[in-house]
């Protein structure tokens, strides 16, 4: 698979991984408690837990520049 292609398709697969990420996690925040540091310990993970998974992805697309 060419380079672009490669590019291509990863960056789809960023985009629907991300609408899907966004969804899961708005979601799971309305049974969060309503106290104001697990709220943001929440937040903060949900906002740093997206990287995780795209970093593969992302080293498949630059494979083979």
């Amino acid at each position: 698979m060419s380079a672009r292609v490669r590019k291509f398709v990863g960056g789809i697969g960023i985009l629907v991984f991300l609408a899907a990420y966004i969804w899961a996690v708005t979601a799971i925040a309305e049974y969060v408690p309503d106290q104001v540091f697990i709220k943001t310990l929440f937040y903060a993970v949900a906002g740093i837990g997206w990287g995780v998974p795209i970093l593969p992805l992302l080293s498949w697309m630059n494979r083979g520049k």
